[in-house]
């Protein structure tokens, strides 16, 4: 190497490494094998020139420096191989000084921008802000363009421990806003690990993008080192996938992911090869939606929309039921329910679209809801139904006449024919439908709501005399949870008993309800937390601030513990209410129902508190009803994660 343009810097103390050993050292971005040979220091390239096996993790031996990868030699001061053959390692000017040794690197050449770069600057321009993901082998050149977009603060990167838990973020995120973020993984494994969340996002409707590296194009197909078809892998789930090539749009590939993302509400894929990831694009332009994409301001057909106000006005008790699919356009859907007094309940998916305070607002319908919705579906003479489904789990009743309401036709009469189907964009719906109301017949039902709301409240009352000394009533932690949440927290709920006994006692003023709906994946619930807390750190004023809080059972938050390790190195504002009950609850109770005996669902805990305590965070054990309230607003008022442990009665729910 020649002396021009070359720094000086100090590598290590002549005692650090002993004679006839061998160390890697690194300086600004260059690693080095340092060797200590003969009585002197020399410094190699760390890359052996056949398969880039780490030098400084070698040995020396007989003479030779061997390569810990597949054991090729070369000297260890002159980088040499024997035999006199060219394929030498280069070698580095090394001064031994008073004050240590130092070695002579050449000065850094500035970065050259490349296909990722481009493709990271186009996501960016595209909208998105934040990525969950582990950085590795297959991903790195991808890695380096995140970097420089997160110095310069366009981009928020959050490094996970499990990949699962960076898809169930990205899903939770896309949930909340109806923006995309981006989970991120290496080839292999730690792309097949964030199908699961992936496909949470898919069925829910939710925006993703998946960012997998793949092993280096001259490899694909030859069943090299974790080389997994990722296209494959990935085909039901993805609404799009693309395979970088070197001679790639890069970024045409990057804006028609957002766009599929954003328009499809699903899950969009890229596929990026390891050298493809640093291809030099110096002088591409990033994409940006500028010109690409379009309002969906779908009004519904005139004859759909005349047949419905008829049917509509002359319905002596209507009732409104709005799921997940409303939940950005429900003030015209309320507005329509105040013009006919019609209550208004969700599914629970939809829970919280409707204040349970609201004068119409009946809580949830189905399953995990309470008798308060059943009775006026039971009562109704109209279903008007926007942004939900109708699967097994709504509890919306076929046999009534029913008018449905959503922006994607295929959902209209999914599951069996509806009376009136109509197809258009849910709040110009709703809205339209309000300004051509002519004297509807619907009586008062405000009343009503009223009445049935003070009869389950005492029900709800009389539950708290049935505990029997086995645990916290969940009707008594739901109501603390009621009493104490702001009325604009997000709360991310699992999937368990807690999510049945949630959707039932806890009472929403305000606040936005995250939950893995379709798919109903148990340890949603802490990795949705994650990404409810990113939308948090937004300027956005719908979610900038506000209070995170997330609903586990033991077995949920089993599933990802390890992320409150994230949580915490982060400093997540996150509060994490979690219902311990020694055992996986809701599966017990279903082997019970189908006449079963109950087998292999206990689960070994440890005190989840002293675990939060040991992360770093706030930890408070509960074990009887009188402590809940102190314990949440305790939580509650900690700036970063905090967990309130609750001993509960897996029959109590």
């Amino acid at each position: 190497m020649s002396n021009e343009r070359t720094t000086w810097l100090k590598v290590l103390e002549p005692e650090e490494l002993s004679a006839g050993r061998v160390k890697p050292v690194t300086c600004k971005h260059r690693t080095l094998c340092l060797t200590h040979y003969e009585g002197q220091f020399a410094a190699l390239d760390n890359k052996c020139p056949h398969q880039g096996g780490p030098l400084g993790e070698g040995s020396i031996e007989h003479g030779w420096l061997r390569c810990p990868w597949h054991g090729w030699d070369f000297h260890p001061l002159t980088g040499k191989p024997p035999g006199g053959f060219d394929d030498g390692v280069e070698t580095f000017p090394v001064e031994v000084r008073e004050d240590g040794v130092y070695v002579a690197f050449p000065e850094e050449v500035p970065q050259v921008r490349t296909s990722s770069d481009v493709m990271v600057e186009t996501l960016v321009d595209w909208g998105v802000r934040w990525v969950w993901g582990m950085v590795g082998h297959s991903n790195l050149g991808f890695a380096e363009a995140m970097r420089r977009q997160e110095d310069q603060g366009a981009l928020g990167y959050i490094g996970i421990r499990h990949e699962g838990a960076a898809a169930f973020a990205a899903s939770a995120y896309g949930k909340l806003t109806g923006r995309p973020a981006a989970c991120f993984s290496i080839a292999g494994p730690g792309a097949t690990n964030l199908l699961t969340g992936l496909w949470d996002a898919h069925v829910d409707r939710a925006p993703a993008l998946a960012l997998t590296g793949q092993v280096p194009t001259h490899l694909i197909g030859r069943g090299a080192f974790q080389e997994v078809d990722l296209s494959a892998a990935f085909g039901g789930v993805a609404t799009y996938t693309a395979v970088a090539a070197k001679d790639s749009d890069f970024a045409e590939i990057a804006s028609l992911a957002c766009k599929h993302a954003i328009l499809e509400q699903g899950v969009s894929h890229m596929v990026l090869p390891d050298d493809v990831q640093v291809v030099e694009a110096p002088e591409t332009k990033a994409g940006s939606p500028e010109g690409r994409i379009t309002p969906r301001d779908i009004s519904p057909p005139a004859a759909s929309l005349e047949a419905a106000v008829r049917k509509i006005s002359e319905a002596k008790r209507p009732v409104i039921i709005v799921g997940h699919g409303a939940r950005f356009v429900i003030e015209p859907v309320v507005a329509l329910a105040e013009a006919l007094h019609a209550p208004v309940m969700t599914t629970f998916k939809g829970k919280g679209l409707i204040s349970d305070t609201h004068p119409l607002g009946c809580g949830v319908l189905g399953r995990s809801g309470t008798p308060v919705a059943s009775w006026f579906m039971n009562e109704a003479d109209l279903l008007i139904v926007f942004g939900a489904s109708f699967s097994n789990h709504t509890g919306i009743t076929s046999y009534k006449p029913i008018i449905q309401v959503d922006y994607d036709p295929m959902t209209l009469g999914r599951f069996h024919p509806v009376t009136i189907p109509v197809w258009g964009e849910i709040g110009i719906t709703a809205r339209l439908m309000k300004e051509r109301l002519r004297a509807p017949s619907a009586i008062d039902q405000r009343p009503d709501v009223v009445e049935r709301w003070r009869i389950w409240r005492e029900e709800k009352t009389r539950r708290l005399e049935e505990v029997e000394g086995k645990g916290v009533h969940s009707a008594a932690i739901f109501a603390a949870l009621t009493e104490a949440a702001p009325d604009d927290a997000i709360i991310c709920v699992d999937v368990g008993n807690n999510t049945y006994s949630f959707g039932r006692y806890f009472e929403c003023t305000r606040q936005s309800v995250l939950m893995s709906g379709y798919l109903g994946s148990i340890g949603f619930g802490y990795p949705a937390a994650m990404g409810a807390w990113a939308a948090t750190q937004e300027s956005d004023p719908r979610f900038n601030g506000r209070k995170v809080i997330a609903v586990t059972g033991d077995g949920g938050f089993g599933q990802y513990m390890a992320e409150y390790t994230t949580a915490v190195k982060y400093g997540m504002d996150i509060t994490h209410v979690l219902l311990n009950n020694a055992e996986l609850g809701k599966i017990s109770k279903e082997q019970r129902s189908a006449d079963y005996d109950v087998w292999q669902t206990s689960l070994h805990n440890p005190s989840f508190a002293e675990y939060a305590e040991l992360c770093g965070a706030l930890g408070i054990r509960v074990t009887d009803a009188a402590e809940l309230g102190g314990a949440m607003r305790e939580a509650l008022g900690h700036e970063g994660p905090a967990t309130v442990e609750i001993l509960a009665d897996a029959l109590l729910v």
